[in-house]
């Protein structure tokens, strides 16, 4: 395993994504949706950074069947606020392939969300398919297109605990 991002770099920059964030949301209240299982270090951390209003909630998704993207995504929990007419920040450790993050953010308009964006801790540095997400609106780091662990970030489950992130070969 190589440690790509320590502990006090991931603090710092989620610091400033909080800062950028609620800059851009100001006093209006912005409803943080975290995706389950692998945002939820991040999600916690943001959270406590925002100064503007915010409510919480998570939704469970899951595109990997083991440590392979399986291109569909599955809904496992719907969120428990309704998001209609809600400014929605989904929130997810990492922009991979990004349909998981295109396929929410599809979920939640057609349920009549006022507004979306989107904020991962990483984004990989790789193509991306036509339907994906390309970009997200607010990116930590951004790393090259490897096996990542920690913060979140897991290998059959394991590793998630980890306070850095690093690439697994």
């Amino acid at each position: 395993m190589e440690i790509l991002v320590g502990e006090a770099a991931i603090r710092k920059r989620v610091e400033e994504l909080g800062r950028e964030i609620g800059a851009f949301y100001g006093d209006d209240t912005v409803t943080l949706v975290v995706l389950a299982n692998g945002a939820l270090p991040f999600g916690a951390d943001l959270m406590r950074t925002l100064s503007c209003p915010v409510e919480l909630d998570v939704i469970s998704v899951r595109s990997y069947s083991g440590d392979r993207s399986s291109g569909k995504v599955e809904f496992r929990a719907e969120p428990k606020l309704d998001p209609a007419g809600r400014r929605i920040l989904l929130a997810d450790e990492v922009l991979d392939t990004g349909i998981t993050l295109a396929a929410v953010k599809r979920h939640f308009l057609e349920r009549g969300a006022k507004e979306i964006r989107t904020a991962v801790m990483i984004e990989k540095m790789r193509p991306r398919p036509p339907e994906a997400l390309g970009r997200a609106d607010w990116t930590g780091i951004t790393l090259p297109d490897r096996y990542l662990i920690g913060y979140g970030l897991d290998s059959h489950e394991k590793f998630r605990n980890l306070p850095y992130i690093a690439a697994l070969d």
